[in-house]
Parts: C-alpha cells; sequence; structure tokens
C-alpha cells in the first residue's frame, strides 16, 4: 500500500518528482534563452538577464548551465530535437512524401505562433552553430545534417512516388530550409491570427511555384554586367585603399560566415591577408565595426543587382530570375563572399535595426518585381511580401552552398538552387 502511494505521489506529473521539476525548469531555461538569443542575439544576452526574466538567481543557473557557448549549445540541441521528434510523428501520421514534406514546413509557422501564445518553447534559431566549439560544434552539426537528410529523404521519395516533379534534392532542402531560418526575421511583423493563413500561401508557392504555365519555366541566359564588379559606394577615397577596404570586407565575411562572430580573430584576419596588424587596424577599428562594414558592402552589391535589374528588359518574372542568379554568383565568386545574416544578432541593436531596415527596403524589390510579373501574367497571382520574404530566406542560405554539393557550373547550380521558387514541387 505504501509503495503504491509512493509510486501515485511521485508519478511524472506528481509536484514531488524531483527528476520532473528538473526537466520542467530545465525546459523553460532553454525556452527563455531561446527567446533572448532570437530577439537580442547572444552576445547581447547574459546569463544574468536570463536568471532574472525566469525569476532564479544566477547561482541558480549555474546549476542547469555553467557557461553562456554550453546554453547557446543546449539550445540548439532542445531546438533539433524538437524537429526530429516532429519528423517522427509526421512519419507515423503521414505515408505521403510530399505531405511529410508539407506538415514539417508548415509546423515551423506552428512552432513559432505557439511560441509567441505560451502554449510551446521558443526554438533558438540556428544562426550561430559556426561559433560553437570543438564537440558542441560537430554535435549540433551532426543532428542539423540528420535533419536536413531526413527532409531530403521525403523529396527523394516524393520524386519516386511520382508526387513531386524531377529536381535536383539538395539544392532544393536547402533553398527550403533556408526560407524557414528566416521566418525569424519577418513574422513578428505580422497580425498572429493571419500566422496559419500566411503557411499556407508559403507552401502553396514551394508547392506550384511562380511561373503559370503549364509545363515548365525556362531560365534565359545569365546577363552579368562586368561593371557590377566595382563597388564604390559611400567610398571617396582613392583607389588603392578603396580595394584594400574591399578586401578586408570580403575576408571578414568569409570568416564570419565561417566560424561566427565570436570565433573570428582579426588578427587571424590580418594574418590571412598578409598585411601587418598596424595596417590593418588602421582601417579597421574593431571586429564590431568591421560586421557592420561586412553587411553595408553585402547591402552594396545587391542593391546594385536590383538596380540593374529595374532596366532590364523582359517580364517581371525575368527580372527576379536575373536578380536571383546575379546574388547568387556575387555571392560565390571573386565578388564574394557576401555576409550571412546568422551573425545579424551580433550587432547592437541600434546598428541591427539599419541593417535590418535597409534589408528589407532592398528586399521589397522583389515585390516590385512580383507585382510586375502579376500584371504581365508571367507569375502567378500571389501574395508579394510572402514571396520575397521566402526568396531573401533561401538567397541568404546559398552563401554556404559549396558545402552542400558540388559546384561545377556556377550558374547551374543557381538554377537548380531557385527552381523550387519557380516551378514548384509538384508535378506540373
Amino acid at each position: 500500500m505504501g509503495k503504491s502511494r509512493d509510486k501515485e505521489t511521485t508519478g511524472p506529473g506528481s509536484p514531488f518528482n524531483r527528476s520532473a521539476q528538473h526537466d520542467a525548469k530545465r525546459t523553460a531555461i532553454l525556452s527563455q534563452a531561446a527567446r533572448l538569443f532570437n530577439s537580442k542575439g547572444s552576445r547581447a544576452t547574459t546569463l544574468r538577464d536570463i536568471a532574472e526574466t525566469l525569476g532564479l538567481t544566477k547561482t541558480s543557473l549555474y546549476y542547469y548551465v555553467k557557461t553562456k557557448e554550453e546554453l547557446i549549445y543546449q539550445c540548439y540541441l532542445a531546438a533539433l530535437g524538437h524537429h526530429l521528434r516532429s519528423m517522427d510523428d509526421i512519419e507515423q501520421r503521414c505515408s505521403s512524401p510530399l505531405e511529410r514534406a508539407r506538415q514539417f514546413f508548415l509546423l515551423q509557422f506552428e512552432n513559432w505562433l505557439a511560441a509567441q501564445e505560451n502554449r510551446g518553447p521558443h526554438l533558438a534559431a540556428l544562426l550561430e552553430i559556426a561559433s560553437l566549439q570543438g564537440a558542441h560544434r560537430s554535435e549540433v552539426e551532426a543532428q542539423y545534417i540528420a535533419l536536413f537528410k531526413r527532409l531530403r529523404g521525403y523529396l527523394r521519395a516524393g520524386i519516386d512516388a511520382g508526387e513531386i516533379r524531377p529536381c535536383e534534392t539538395i539544392a532544393a532542402t536547402r533553398a527550403m530550409l533556408g526560407s524557414l531560418d528566416w521566418i525569424f526575421s519577418w513574422l513578428h511583423s505580422q497580425p498572429r491570427e493571419q500566422v496559419g493563413a500566411l503557411a499556407q500561401q508559403a507552401w502553396d508557392l514551394l508547392a506550384r511555384g511562380l511561373y503559370p504555365g503549364a509545363g515548365e519555366y525556362q531560365h534565359g541566359s545569365l546577363l552579368l554586367d562586368s561593371a557590377a564588379e566595382n563597388y564604390v559606394h559611400g567610398f571617396d577615397r582613392d583607389e588603392r585603399n578603396r580595394l584594400k577596404q574591399q578586401a578586408f570586407y570580403k575576408t571578414g565575411s568569409w570568416f564570419f560566415n565561417k566560424k561566427g562572430f565570436n570565433g573570428t580573430s582579426l588578427d587571424e584576419i590580418a594574418e590571412h591577408l598578409n598585411v601587418s596588424k598596424g595596417a590593418f587596424y588602421y582601417h579597421i577599428r574593431n571586429k564590431e565595426d568591421l560586421l557592420f562594414n561586412c553587411y553595408t558592402y553585402s547591402l552594396d552589391v545587391t542593391e546594385e543587382i536590383y538596380q540593374q535589374a529595374l532596366g532590364l528588359e523582359g517580364t517581371g518574372l525575368h527580372k527576379i530570375d536575373q536578380v536571383c542568379r546575379r546574388i547568387f554568383h556575387a555571392q560565390n565568386s571573386d565578388r564574394g563572399p557576401l555576409i550571412r545574416y546568422s551573425t545579424i544578432t551580433a550587432l547592437p541593436m541600434a546598428r541591427r535595426k539599419q541593417i535590418l531596415k535597409r534589408t528589407e527596403s532592398s528586399n521589397q524589390h522583389f515585390g516590385e518585381f512580383i507585382r510586375e510579373g502579376i500584371a504581365d501574367g508571367s507569375v502567378r497571382d500571389i501574395e508579394p511580401f510572402i514571396a520575397q520574404q521566402l526568396i531573401a530566406g533561401a538567397i541568404n542560405a546559398a552563401m554556404d552552398i559549396k558545402l552542400w554539393r558540388r559546384v561545377d557550373d556556377l550558374d547551374a547550380v543557381a538554377v537548380d538552387y531557385f527552381d523550387i521558387f519557380f516551378n514548384g514541387l509538384q508535378p506540373r
């Protein structure tokens, strides 16, 4: 009788079950940390901030986590574990590969909404995997690759079953995940009651594409302007200093993309460029300034591409096609790399808002081209804002395409990568 009663009072739902209490507190800590990391960034978020928002002392928080890097690592594992368990559930409920992909895509919008309405945990946006060290990074990357392969598996199985049109599945999976990673940057600006409808509209774009024709959209030749290689915006110095600064920003972008903000060393960048520290620090005051200027450089490049597209002849869809492929080329050629927005939260809020405001203004050109395409009949009647956000997320994720697949012909890879937005997943 006593033992039976003990089981009743110490079961999973019992307030006396210490293990359950510990797990619940840990979940709350990771959720709150994810919320702050997503909004403020890990650089600006302290362990004290997290403890205070939960009504804990810093000492109490140390019982669960010792350092901020360990907390970031645990947040990323929690987010990836959540996604992988969701896939387990989806696979039990759905046998159709296309439906599995749809359910996973829509669930990311629901996860965001549930966190905002306190119906579920906040999940960390996987922005700073590159900043993790050693075993932490290896474990998180392994979990991310596992997620990637399962989603790619849905696409491959769908092609075999005739539910999904033949496409290059590595590129399509990367583009889809890039679109989903971008949710955190724009969904908060939309009314919560519309999130479900927005998710359905976003999926409709991925499923059916922009092109309204019965067959597949045929990409024309890529038109590159040789003058686009000249980066002069915002600089009145002589050509020698201009070239030096351009080298600093491109090399800085490469290190920030590869190692994250915390893992990047200015001394290492100076050594990589084979310049003295004195010469380097003459141009670059500190790491934050370098990061800010990397974003400025990247925006100058993309805005120039948008401006050139405004003068192109042809349909709205043709202009979207050219912009996507030109930016992809800039990201992955000698003109790049451009900065990936995984480091945006490392900037102080004022500078971050400045960059994001300029980014949103730049991305609105996609909306203009989409509206032009709807008017001239080259684009289906869709919501331009959603399309521009999905494509912007995919463009951001395109900066590390060489890590995922072999690149022999850069433009052919670009066509494969953006194919999902032009022709969709469903057979046409």
